[in-house]
Protein backbone atom coordinates (compact mmCIF):
# COMPACT_ATOMS: atom_id res chain seq x y z
CA UNK A 1 0.00 0.00 0.00
CA UNK A 2 1.52 3.32 -1.13
CA UNK A 3 0.81 6.60 0.62
CA UNK A 4 0.84 9.97 -1.13
CA UNK A 5 -0.12 13.32 0.36
CA UNK A 6 -0.93 16.78 -1.03
CA UNK A 7 1.33 19.61 0.13
CA UNK A 8 1.39 23.41 0.28
CA UNK A 9 3.62 24.01 -2.69
CA UNK A 10 5.50 27.21 -3.38
CA UNK A 11 5.77 27.94 -7.11
CA UNK A 12 6.51 30.77 -9.54
CA UNK A 13 3.83 33.33 -10.30
CA UNK A 14 2.21 32.39 -13.64
CA UNK A 15 3.58 35.45 -15.46
CA UNK A 16 7.17 34.57 -14.54
CA UNK A 17 7.24 30.76 -14.61
CA UNK A 18 8.99 30.55 -18.00
CA UNK A 19 11.70 32.89 -16.72
CA UNK A 20 12.12 31.25 -13.30
CA UNK A 21 12.42 27.54 -14.11
CA UNK A 22 15.70 26.13 -15.35
CA UNK A 23 17.50 22.90 -16.11
CA UNK A 24 19.53 21.15 -13.43
CA UNK A 25 22.37 23.42 -12.33
CA UNK A 26 25.00 20.86 -13.33
CA UNK A 27 23.71 20.79 -16.93
CA UNK A 28 25.07 24.29 -17.58
CA UNK A 29 28.60 25.09 -18.68
CA UNK A 30 30.29 27.96 -16.87
CA UNK A 31 29.77 30.21 -19.89
CA UNK A 32 26.08 29.27 -20.12
CA UNK A 33 25.59 29.78 -16.40
CA UNK A 34 27.17 33.22 -16.45
CA UNK A 35 25.10 34.25 -19.48
CA UNK A 36 21.80 33.14 -17.92
CA UNK A 37 22.55 34.80 -14.60
CA UNK A 38 23.57 38.06 -16.25
CA UNK A 39 20.62 38.09 -18.63
CA UNK A 40 17.73 36.81 -16.52
CA UNK A 41 17.18 38.23 -13.00
CA UNK A 42 14.24 35.85 -12.42
CA UNK A 43 16.12 32.60 -13.09
CA UNK A 44 16.07 30.10 -10.23
CA UNK A 45 19.79 29.74 -10.90
CA UNK A 46 20.17 32.89 -8.80
CA UNK A 47 18.67 31.01 -5.86
CA UNK A 48 20.57 27.75 -6.09
CA UNK A 49 23.90 29.47 -6.74
CA UNK A 50 23.60 32.97 -5.27
CA UNK A 51 27.35 33.60 -5.18
CA UNK A 52 28.21 32.12 -8.55
CA UNK A 53 31.02 34.59 -9.27
CA UNK A 54 33.04 33.57 -6.21
CA UNK A 55 31.41 30.20 -5.45
CA UNK A 56 34.81 28.59 -4.91
CA UNK A 57 35.78 31.16 -2.29
CA UNK A 58 33.00 30.61 0.24
CA UNK A 59 32.25 27.74 2.59
CA UNK A 60 29.36 25.40 1.95
CA UNK A 61 27.71 26.67 5.12
CA UNK A 62 27.73 30.24 3.81
CA UNK A 63 26.61 29.09 0.38
CA UNK A 64 23.61 27.19 1.80
CA UNK A 65 22.64 30.20 3.91
CA UNK A 66 22.92 32.32 0.79
CA UNK A 67 20.53 29.98 -1.00
CA UNK A 68 18.02 30.31 1.84
CA UNK A 69 18.28 34.11 1.83
CA UNK A 70 17.94 34.40 -1.95
CA UNK A 71 14.93 32.08 -1.92
CA UNK A 72 13.30 34.30 0.70
CA UNK A 73 14.05 37.32 -1.50
CA UNK A 74 12.21 35.65 -4.39
CA UNK A 75 9.21 35.07 -2.11
CA UNK A 76 9.27 38.62 -0.77
CA UNK A 77 9.37 40.01 -4.31
CA UNK A 78 6.36 37.96 -5.37
CA UNK A 79 8.34 35.84 -7.81
CA UNK A 80 7.17 32.81 -5.83
CA UNK A 81 3.67 32.35 -4.46
CA UNK A 82 2.45 29.87 -1.85
CA UNK A 83 -0.58 27.59 -2.03
CA UNK A 84 -3.11 28.30 0.70
CA UNK A 85 -4.07 24.62 1.01
CA UNK A 86 -2.34 21.28 0.38
CA UNK A 87 -2.76 20.17 -3.25
CA UNK A 88 -1.50 17.68 -5.81
CA UNK A 89 -0.40 18.66 -9.31
CA UNK A 90 -0.54 17.01 -12.72
CA UNK A 91 2.55 17.93 -14.75
CA UNK A 92 3.20 17.31 -18.44
CA UNK A 93 6.44 17.75 -20.39
CA UNK A 94 6.38 17.63 -24.18
CA UNK A 95 9.74 17.24 -25.92
CA UNK A 96 10.43 16.83 -29.62
CA UNK A 97 10.02 13.06 -29.43
CA UNK A 98 8.10 12.27 -26.23
CA UNK A 99 5.36 13.38 -23.86
CA UNK A 100 5.64 12.66 -20.15
CA UNK A 101 2.77 13.12 -17.70
CA UNK A 102 2.83 12.48 -13.97
CA UNK A 103 1.58 13.50 -10.54
CA UNK A 104 3.54 15.72 -8.12
CA UNK A 105 2.92 14.64 -4.52
CA UNK A 106 4.53 13.98 -1.18
CA UNK A 107 5.66 10.37 -0.66
CA UNK A 108 6.24 8.70 2.68
CA UNK A 109 9.58 8.26 4.43
CA UNK A 110 8.03 5.26 6.17
CA UNK A 111 7.24 3.70 2.77
CA UNK A 112 10.86 4.30 1.78
CA UNK A 113 12.16 2.73 4.98
CA UNK A 114 9.81 -0.27 4.65
CA UNK A 115 10.76 -0.93 1.01
CA UNK A 116 7.34 -0.01 -0.32
CA UNK A 117 9.31 2.56 -2.31
CA UNK A 118 12.08 0.44 -3.83
CA UNK A 119 15.52 1.44 -5.05
CA UNK A 120 17.97 -0.06 -7.55
CA UNK A 121 21.01 2.23 -7.24
CA UNK A 122 23.59 2.59 -4.52
CA UNK A 123 24.38 5.96 -2.98
CA UNK A 124 27.56 7.71 -1.91
CA UNK A 125 27.39 8.60 1.76
CA UNK A 126 29.17 11.94 1.37
CA UNK A 127 26.65 13.03 -1.27
CA UNK A 128 23.73 11.91 0.91
CA UNK A 129 25.08 13.88 3.87
CA UNK A 130 25.89 16.92 1.72
CA UNK A 131 22.36 17.16 0.33
CA UNK A 132 20.93 16.49 3.79
CA UNK A 133 22.87 19.51 5.08
CA UNK A 134 21.58 21.51 2.12
CA UNK A 135 17.97 20.59 2.96
CA UNK A 136 18.51 21.36 6.65
CA UNK A 137 20.01 24.80 6.09
CA UNK A 138 17.93 26.00 3.15
CA UNK A 139 14.62 24.57 4.42
CA UNK A 140 13.33 23.53 1.02
CA UNK A 141 13.69 21.11 -1.90
CA UNK A 142 12.82 21.75 -5.52
CA UNK A 143 14.06 18.49 -7.05
CA UNK A 144 11.43 15.74 -6.76
CA UNK A 145 12.36 12.07 -6.80
CA UNK A 146 11.19 10.42 -10.04
CA UNK A 147 9.08 7.41 -9.05
CA UNK A 148 7.29 4.94 -11.31
CA UNK A 149 4.10 3.03 -10.66
CA UNK A 150 2.51 0.17 -12.66
CA UNK A 151 0.33 1.35 -15.52
CA UNK A 152 -3.16 1.89 -14.19
CA UNK A 153 -6.19 2.22 -16.44
CA UNK A 154 -8.21 4.22 -13.92
CA UNK A 155 -5.41 6.72 -13.32
CA UNK A 156 -4.71 6.98 -17.07
CA UNK A 157 -8.36 7.78 -17.72
CA UNK A 158 -8.41 10.36 -14.92
CA UNK A 159 -5.26 12.02 -16.34
CA UNK A 160 -6.81 12.23 -19.81
CA UNK A 161 -9.92 13.92 -18.41
CA UNK A 162 -7.90 16.28 -16.22
CA UNK A 163 -5.91 17.47 -19.21
CA UNK A 164 -9.09 18.72 -20.84
CA UNK A 165 -9.22 21.40 -18.17
CA UNK A 166 -7.31 24.66 -18.51
CA UNK A 167 -3.80 24.36 -17.00
CA UNK A 168 -2.47 26.90 -14.53
CA UNK A 169 0.85 26.91 -16.44
CA UNK A 170 1.31 26.53 -20.18
CA UNK A 171 4.71 27.68 -21.39
CA UNK A 172 7.69 26.74 -23.55
CA UNK A 173 11.40 26.82 -22.80
CA UNK A 174 14.47 27.67 -24.85
CA UNK A 175 15.27 23.98 -25.35
CA UNK A 176 11.94 23.69 -27.21
CA UNK A 177 10.03 21.84 -24.51
CA UNK A 178 6.41 22.59 -23.66
CA UNK A 179 5.32 22.45 -20.03
CA UNK A 180 1.79 22.33 -18.60
CA UNK A 181 0.64 22.12 -14.99
CA UNK A 182 -2.81 21.43 -13.55
CA UNK A 183 -3.73 21.89 -9.89
CA UNK A 184 -5.59 19.06 -8.12
CA UNK A 185 -7.31 20.75 -5.23
CA UNK A 186 -10.81 19.39 -4.63
CA UNK A 187 -11.33 17.02 -1.72
CA UNK A 188 -12.93 14.43 -4.02
CA UNK A 189 -10.00 14.39 -6.46
CA UNK A 190 -7.42 14.29 -3.68
CA UNK A 191 -9.16 11.42 -1.87
CA UNK A 192 -9.68 9.50 -5.10
CA UNK A 193 -5.99 9.71 -6.04
CA UNK A 194 -4.88 8.70 -2.56
CA UNK A 195 -7.21 5.70 -2.67
CA UNK A 196 -5.83 4.68 -6.07
CA UNK A 197 -2.26 4.73 -4.79
CA UNK A 198 -3.23 2.82 -1.66
CA UNK A 199 -4.10 -0.05 -4.03
CA UNK A 200 -0.55 -0.01 -5.46
CA UNK A 201 1.65 -2.31 -3.36
CA UNK A 202 5.05 -1.01 -4.51
CA UNK A 203 6.61 2.04 -6.10
CA UNK A 204 10.03 2.18 -7.77
CA UNK A 205 12.58 4.98 -7.74
CA UNK A 206 13.68 5.71 -11.29
CA UNK A 207 15.87 8.73 -10.57
CA UNK A 208 16.76 10.53 -7.33
CA UNK A 209 18.26 7.88 -5.06
CA UNK A 210 20.50 10.40 -3.29
CA UNK A 211 17.61 12.83 -2.77
CA UNK A 212 15.43 10.19 -1.14
CA UNK A 213 18.30 8.91 1.02
CA UNK A 214 19.05 12.49 2.13
CA UNK A 215 15.39 13.03 3.03
CA UNK A 216 15.49 9.87 5.15
CA UNK A 217 18.67 10.99 6.92
CA UNK A 218 17.23 14.43 7.65
CA UNK A 219 14.06 12.80 9.01
CA UNK A 220 16.15 10.55 11.29
CA UNK A 221 18.13 13.49 12.65
CA UNK A 222 15.41 16.17 12.93
CA UNK A 223 12.16 14.26 13.42
CA UNK A 224 12.25 15.10 17.14
CA UNK A 225 11.53 18.71 16.17
CA UNK A 226 7.96 17.72 15.31
CA UNK A 227 8.03 18.98 11.71
CA UNK A 228 5.49 16.79 9.89
CA UNK A 229 6.85 17.86 6.48
CA UNK A 230 9.97 15.82 7.23
CA UNK A 231 7.87 12.64 7.09
CA UNK A 232 7.52 13.02 3.32
CA UNK A 233 9.58 14.00 0.31
CA UNK A 234 8.40 15.51 -2.96
CA UNK A 235 8.07 13.05 -5.83
CA UNK A 236 7.06 13.07 -9.47
CA UNK A 237 5.00 9.89 -9.94
CA UNK A 238 4.76 8.59 -13.47
CA UNK A 239 3.49 5.36 -15.07
CA UNK A 240 6.35 2.96 -15.77
CA UNK A 241 5.53 2.79 -19.50
CA UNK A 242 5.92 6.58 -19.69
CA UNK A 243 9.57 6.80 -18.63
CA UNK A 244 12.37 6.75 -21.19
CA UNK A 245 15.44 4.77 -20.19
CA UNK A 246 18.72 5.48 -21.95
CA UNK A 247 22.03 3.75 -21.46
CA UNK A 248 25.22 5.40 -20.29
CA UNK A 249 28.04 4.68 -22.73
CA UNK A 250 31.59 4.33 -21.44
CA UNK A 251 34.82 5.91 -22.70
CA UNK A 252 38.23 4.84 -21.39
CA UNK A 253 41.45 6.86 -21.55
CA UNK A 254 43.86 3.99 -22.29
CA UNK A 255 44.03 0.26 -23.02
CA UNK A 256 45.95 -0.59 -19.84
CA UNK A 257 49.10 -1.41 -21.81
CA UNK A 258 47.44 -3.55 -24.49
CA UNK A 259 48.03 -2.96 -28.17
CA UNK A 260 44.91 -2.77 -30.32
CA UNK A 261 45.62 -6.24 -31.73
CA UNK A 262 46.20 -7.81 -28.31
CA UNK A 263 43.10 -6.13 -26.84
CA UNK A 264 40.90 -7.43 -29.66
CA UNK A 265 42.39 -10.89 -29.15
CA UNK A 266 41.57 -10.83 -25.43
CA UNK A 267 37.98 -9.78 -26.19
CA UNK A 268 37.44 -12.91 -28.32
CA UNK A 269 37.46 -14.99 -25.13
CA UNK A 270 33.97 -13.69 -24.26
CA UNK A 271 32.69 -11.98 -27.40
CA UNK A 272 32.17 -12.68 -31.08
CA UNK A 273 33.63 -9.62 -32.80
CA UNK A 274 32.51 -8.14 -36.12
CA UNK A 275 34.45 -5.24 -37.60
CA UNK A 276 31.93 -2.60 -38.74
CA UNK A 277 34.73 -0.30 -39.96
CA UNK A 278 33.24 3.23 -40.41
CA UNK A 279 29.59 2.26 -39.83
CA UNK A 280 28.11 4.14 -36.88
CA UNK A 281 26.94 0.93 -35.23
CA UNK A 282 24.99 0.72 -31.99
CA UNK A 283 23.76 -2.40 -30.14
CA UNK A 284 20.39 -3.62 -31.37
CA UNK A 285 19.45 -5.86 -28.45
CA UNK A 286 20.51 -7.15 -25.05
CA UNK A 287 23.88 -8.96 -24.84
CA UNK A 288 25.24 -6.84 -27.70
CA UNK A 289 27.87 -4.13 -27.29
CA UNK A 290 29.31 -1.52 -29.60
CA UNK A 291 32.97 -0.52 -29.47
CA UNK A 292 34.91 2.27 -31.15
CA UNK A 293 38.64 1.67 -31.21
CA UNK A 294 41.49 2.99 -33.35
CA UNK A 295 39.19 4.55 -35.96
CA UNK A 296 36.83 1.58 -36.38
CA UNK A 297 33.48 0.51 -34.96
CA UNK A 298 33.04 -3.07 -33.76
CA UNK A 299 30.02 -5.15 -32.82
CA UNK A 300 30.60 -7.37 -29.78
CA UNK A 301 28.20 -10.28 -29.23
CA UNK A 302 28.42 -11.83 -25.78
CA UNK A 303 29.01 -15.57 -25.99
CA UNK A 304 27.77 -16.64 -22.57
CA UNK A 305 24.12 -15.70 -22.84
CA UNK A 306 22.26 -16.85 -19.76
CA UNK A 307 18.61 -15.88 -19.51
CA UNK A 308 17.75 -17.48 -16.21
CA UNK A 309 15.54 -15.28 -14.02
CA UNK A 310 16.65 -16.45 -10.59
CA UNK A 311 18.06 -13.94 -8.17
CA UNK A 312 21.70 -14.96 -8.64
CA UNK A 313 21.71 -14.22 -12.37
CA UNK A 314 19.59 -11.06 -12.63
CA UNK A 315 22.58 -8.81 -11.96
CA UNK A 316 25.01 -10.99 -13.93
CA UNK A 317 22.73 -10.71 -16.98
CA UNK A 318 22.74 -6.92 -16.87
CA UNK A 319 24.72 -5.57 -19.82
CA UNK A 320 26.49 -2.93 -17.72
CA UNK A 321 27.57 -5.66 -15.29
CA UNK A 322 28.73 -7.94 -18.12
CA UNK A 323 30.90 -5.17 -19.57
CA UNK A 324 32.39 -4.54 -16.13
CA UNK A 325 32.96 -8.22 -15.30
CA UNK A 326 34.41 -9.23 -18.68
CA UNK A 327 36.17 -6.09 -19.95
CA UNK A 328 36.50 -3.05 -17.70
CA UNK A 329 37.74 -4.74 -14.55
CA UNK A 330 39.80 -7.73 -15.78
CA UNK A 331 41.29 -6.21 -18.95
CA UNK A 332 41.35 -2.45 -18.37
CA UNK A 333 41.89 -2.61 -14.57
CA UNK A 334 39.01 -0.28 -13.75
CA UNK A 335 37.76 -1.34 -10.32
CA UNK A 336 35.88 1.75 -9.13
CA UNK A 337 33.33 2.86 -11.70
CA UNK A 338 32.45 5.97 -9.71
CA UNK A 339 35.86 7.39 -8.94
CA UNK A 340 38.42 6.05 -11.45
CA UNK A 341 39.58 9.04 -13.50
CA UNK A 342 40.34 6.81 -16.50
CA UNK A 343 36.62 6.28 -17.23
CA UNK A 344 33.92 8.73 -18.24
CA UNK A 345 30.28 8.42 -19.29
CA UNK A 346 28.09 9.74 -22.11
CA UNK A 347 24.27 9.57 -21.89
CA UNK A 348 22.83 7.38 -24.62
CA UNK A 349 20.54 10.16 -25.82
CA UNK A 350 23.63 11.85 -27.25
CA UNK A 351 24.77 10.87 -30.72
CA UNK A 352 27.35 8.12 -31.07
CA UNK A 353 29.36 10.74 -32.97
CA UNK A 354 30.05 12.39 -29.60
CA UNK A 355 31.80 9.24 -28.43
CA UNK A 356 33.66 8.91 -31.75
CA UNK A 357 34.90 12.49 -31.63
CA UNK A 358 36.22 12.15 -28.07
CA UNK A 359 38.19 9.05 -29.01
CA UNK A 360 39.43 10.56 -32.28
CA UNK A 361 40.70 13.63 -30.42
CA UNK A 362 43.05 11.34 -28.48
CA UNK A 363 41.92 12.00 -24.91
CA UNK A 364 40.27 8.57 -24.82
CA UNK A 365 41.44 5.32 -26.36
CA UNK A 366 38.23 3.30 -26.61
CA UNK A 367 34.49 3.74 -26.27
CA UNK A 368 31.77 1.20 -25.50
CA UNK A 369 28.09 1.50 -26.40
CA UNK A 370 25.45 -0.45 -24.45
CA UNK A 371 21.86 -1.40 -25.14
CA UNK A 372 19.56 0.38 -22.67
CA UNK A 373 18.01 -1.52 -19.77
CA UNK A 374 14.25 -1.74 -19.56
CA UNK A 375 11.92 -1.16 -16.64
CA UNK A 376 11.51 -4.90 -16.00
CA UNK A 377 15.25 -5.23 -15.29
CA UNK A 378 15.18 -2.26 -12.92
CA UNK A 379 12.18 -3.68 -11.06
CA UNK A 380 13.70 -7.17 -10.86
CA UNK A 381 16.87 -5.76 -9.32
CA UNK A 382 14.90 -3.65 -6.83
CA UNK A 383 12.63 -6.58 -5.90
CA UNK A 384 15.68 -8.68 -5.06
CA UNK A 385 17.57 -5.91 -3.21
CA UNK A 386 20.24 -5.85 -5.91
CA UNK A 387 22.11 -2.75 -7.03
CA UNK A 388 22.94 -1.69 -10.57
CA UNK A 389 26.51 -0.68 -11.42
CA UNK A 390 27.01 3.10 -11.27
CA UNK A 391 25.97 5.05 -14.37
CA UNK A 392 23.83 2.27 -15.80
CA UNK A 393 20.79 4.35 -16.73
CA UNK A 394 19.97 7.88 -17.82
CA UNK A 395 16.25 8.32 -17.29
CA UNK A 396 13.81 10.92 -18.54
CA UNK A 397 11.77 12.99 -17.88
CA UNK A 398 13.85 15.61 -16.09
CA UNK A 399 11.93 17.98 -13.81
CA UNK A 400 12.47 21.73 -14.21
CA UNK A 401 14.28 23.20 -11.23
CA UNK A 402 12.29 25.95 -9.54
CA UNK A 403 8.94 24.78 -10.88
CA UNK A 404 7.80 23.43 -7.53
CA UNK A 405 9.16 23.95 -4.03
CA UNK A 406 8.55 21.62 -1.10
CA UNK A 407 9.28 23.51 2.10
CA UNK A 408 10.55 21.65 5.15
Amino acid sequence: MSKIIPFKAVRPSPDKVALVTCRNYEDYSQAELAAWLNFNPYSFLHVINPAYVNAQKITLDKRFKGVAHKYQDFKNEGIFVSEENPVFFLYEIQTKNSTYTGIVAGTSIDDYKNNVIKRHEDTLQYRVELFKDYLHQTGFNTEPVLITYPDNEAINSWIANKKIERPIYNYSTTNKEKHQLWKIETDNEISWLQNQFELIPELYIADGHHRSASAELLYDEDNHLGNTNLKYFMSFLIAESNVKIYEYNRIIRDLNGFSTTDFLEKLTENFIIKDKEQELWKPQSKFEFGMYLDGNFYALFYKQESKSEDKNTILNNLDAQILYDKVLQPLLAIDDLRNDERIDYIPGKQSVLTLKELVDEGEFAVGFMLFPSDISEIKALADNNLIMPPKSTYIEPKFRSGLMVYEL
